[in-house]
């Protein structure tokens, strides 16, 4: 009798991992599926023309308005001063937070995620009239200034969480080898955090490469459109039909760099990510 209870025990352990692997693996199919098909389908909708297959959607794409280069020229300069911005506020700011101490520390961190629970829509038009006071209505500039402010919440939490994560000894270290304030900070502390830098500025490029309300919100002028405001404009066609092979060619063009950087950033993004979430 106790024979059978040791031959059972083993194969109904192994019949529980097996169908833990098939639910684990059916699940990840499922989630891959549901994500990844709209870009498989608006890869497969861009080379699509009424003569079969071809690039005639990318030739109408790069010849619309302004050039497809002014566009893009326009969104990596608004990205890179995001991403700019983002980074070295968010690193001054979090390095305050998470390593000094000063009056007024807690409400002053908890005013900056007070932030977070505005939707920024609402603040859009005040911002509007603001750049204007400063001279910076419909330039990328203001534009960049806007978004940064937009990413400052979450990436001085998300740098918080990572300086406060490391060691006393670091700073200790650097202090006996003579080391100042911005010293230890851009020597030691910058290369200890460098998987939420590399977080942080993944999140400012996506935001600032994939913005559109803001921009539409904030730019006036055809040559100051970055490529978000450009694709939408392509959907126009005439007579009010919406010409969806030259939108998808222009979603696709707008996915590629998204999709290289996170491929080559993707293993410092992920433990960039949940240091800070274990953190919180």
């Amino acid at each position: 009798m106790s024979t059978r209870r040791t031959d059972r025990r083993p194969r109904t352990y192994r019949s529980r991992r097996a169908a833990g692997k098939l639910g684990y693996y059916t699940t990840a199919t499922a989630l891959a599926i549901l994500f990844l098909f709209p870009l498989l389908w608006s890869g497969w909708a861009s080379v699509r023309t009424s003569n079969g297959f071809g690039l005639a959607n990318y030739r109408n794409m790069v010849h619309y308005g302004d050039g497809i280069g002014t566009y893009l020229m326009n969104s990596v300069e608004v990205t890179a001063l995001t991403v700019a911005g983002t980074l070295t506020v968010s690193l001054l700011g979090g390095y305050a937070f998470g390593r000094f101490r000063f009056p007024g520390k807690n409400a002053l961190f908890l005013a900056t995620l007070a932030i977070l629970m505005v939707p920024y829509p609402t603040i859009l038009i005040p911002l509007y009239v603001l750049l204007g006071w400063l001279g910076l209505q419909n330039s990328l500039l203001g534009l960049a200034a806007v978004l940064v402010m937009f990413q400052l919440p979450f990436a001085t939490f998300l740098m918080r969480n990572a300086f406060e994560a490391v060691p006393q000894e670091f700073e200790d270290s650097a202090a006996v080898d003579g080391c100042g304030t911005f010293a230890t900070l851009s020597r030691v502390m910058i290369h200890a955090v460098r998987p939420a830098v590399v977080t942080v500025g993944l999140f400012a490029f996506l935001a600032a490469w994939n913005e559109f309300f803001a921009a539409l919100i904030l730019l006036n002028s055809s040559d100051k459109f970055t490529l978000p405001l450009a694709v939408v404009a392509m959907e126009g066609r005439t007579f009010g039909s919406i010409d969806y092979p030259t939108l998808q060619a222009g979603v696709v063009f707008m996915a590629i760099p998204c999709l290289m950087l996170f491929l080559v950033l993707q293993r410092s993004y992920v433990r960039g990510f949940m240091a800070g979430a274990l953190r919180s």
